[in-house]
């Protein structure tokens, strides 16, 4: 028998009976309320008003009371406790209400036992956001969340928090330059390099977290116009909570980089982070400003992670710093990459940026045009990247460089063209711009190999 949220427990003669008892209490349940499967409601009847939903539980109650009455004098002889078997009615965060059927299991958490699987998960994501956000629900008993759960539900804010397509665009980045050094010197690749290598991934990805992270804190009311669903606009992650997270990743990161690269990388490091501070803090917040904002996302980005990662490879690897033609390409080509994402990462956020005065090109110039910009930004970067391959076919390996960016450049048009037919909808903003990202993401998978 499966009990209590999948753990498997030897099963007695009492708990067969209390699961006979439940299966009594759930048929009758369905007679008296007419619930499909005995878990949540249709969609049609899922959706209600508060004041009918308020009503409808209690009603639901007094019926339930009324089983238990029945059930208790009709199974005296066997001793049977039915007082785990509860009706909740749960408020989710859109004012809609859906309304389960919980039982008790031994260790008193209570857990929605006849429910679908979709139904529980729902039933468990509202239990963890409220004990998170701090808001208060009559109709849920937020103390009821065990720790693990608790713990997941930290996590799973904390790695919406870190916004996964900016770590992406880390991992790739960092693992691409470290290998292209790395295949350039086989020889030198030894084992006790390994944990220095983790140790910078990780302080790069704390100084990606900070930077992520601050400017959430500083864009509360903003993202809840173009955001809502990020962790503190959600109310899944409290302000103190992310904070302490921004602090601990900033401090931390710093000191992981000035204990084990060197007083160039640290400058570098702590300069990235400076940048990201007075893009998003007041007095400055620069990103208000259209200019300096793409300036620094593109600083950070494109130049400092590339240059930065690359010398402390060879430092690591005690090679004098020498550009190499294909890591002085991606650095370039990022760089004006970076700009393009600058420019069309606010194509989303026309509406929340214009309702608190937030100066960017898309606010400026509308949708469509720097849409129109942004894709020639990278189709330019195309053709530079085919042009340098013909220019001089020794720095490349000429076919994978040229093949391989005619087919990114063709991607990027259909997809414009596909943005275009859409009428530039919000939806199919947010498409194109993830688009944009996979672009990027290609082009430092490509790098290893040319």
């Amino acid at each position: 028998v499966r009990l209590c949220w999948g753990r498997r427990k030897k099963t007695t003669s009492s708990q067969v009976q209390r699961t006979r008892a439940r299966a009594t209490a759930r048929k009758s349940w369905k007679k008296m309320n007419a619930i499909p499967n005995a878990a949540v409601p249709s969609s049609s009847a899922r959706v209600s008003s508060s004041h009918s939903s308020s009503t409808s539980s209690s009603s639901s109650r007094k019926n339930v009371a009324l089983h238990h009455q029945k059930l208790s004098s009709s199974s005296s002889s066997s001793r049977l406790d039915t007082s785990f078997f509860l009706p909740t009615a749960i408020n989710n965060k859109y004012g809609q209400t859906i309304r389960a059927i919980t039982e008790e299991c031994d260790d008193g958490f209570a857990a929605p036992g006849i429910c679908s699987t979709a139904s529980k998960r729902e039933y468990r994501r509202k239990i963890r956001t409220d004990a998170f956000s701090g808001s208060s629900n009559n109709n849920v008993r937020v103390a009821d969340a065990s720790p693990l759960d608790k713990m997941e539900e930290l996590l799973g804010a904390i790695w919406k928090f870190v916004r996964p397509h900016t770590i992406r665009g880390t991992l790739l980045g960092t693992t691409a330059l470290v290998s292209k050094v790395l295949i350039e010197n086989p020889e030198l690749i030894q084992l006790s390099l390994f944990p220095r290598a983790l140790l910078g991934l990780f302080a790069l990805l704390c100084g990606n977290g900070f930077i992520v992270g601050i400017n959430q804190i500083y864009d509360v009311e903003i993202d809840k116009v173009n955001k809502p669903y990020l962790p503190i606009a959600a109310g899944e992650l409290s302000l103190p909570m992310a904070w302490a997270f921004c602090l601990a990743t900033a401090i931390g990161g710093a000191t992981i980089v000035a204990m084990n690269f060197g007083p160039l990388i640290t400058s570098l490091y702590t300069f990235g982070l400076f940048l990201g501070t007075i893009y998003s803090v007041p007095p400055l917040r620069l990103k208000r400003y259209a200019l300096p904002a793409f300036m620094i996302i593109a600083t950070v980005r494109g130049f400092l992670l590339n240059f930065g990662v690359f010398h402390a490879t060879r430092a690591a690897l005690h090679l004098p710093f020498v550009w190499s033609p294909p890591v002085l390409f991606i650095t370039i080509f990022v760089t004006v990459f970076a700009t393009a994402i600058a420019v069309t990462k606010d194509l989303a956020d026309i509406d929340g940026d214009k309702q608190f005065g937030i100066e960017t090109f898309t606010t400026k110039m509308g949708v469509k045009n720097v849409s129109y910009i942004g894709s020639g930004l990278l189709l330019m970067n195309y053709v530079f990247a085919i042009g340098l391959s013909l220019f001089n076919p020794t720095w490349f390996k000429q076919k994978i460089m040229i093949t391989m960016h005619a087919i990114l450049a063709t991607y990027l048009i259909a997809k414009t063209k596909k943005l275009e037919k859409a009428g530039f909808s919000q939806s199919a903003v947010q498409t194109y711009y993830q688009d944009v990202w996979k672009l990027f993401y290609s082009e430092y998978l490509l790098l290893p190999f040319i």
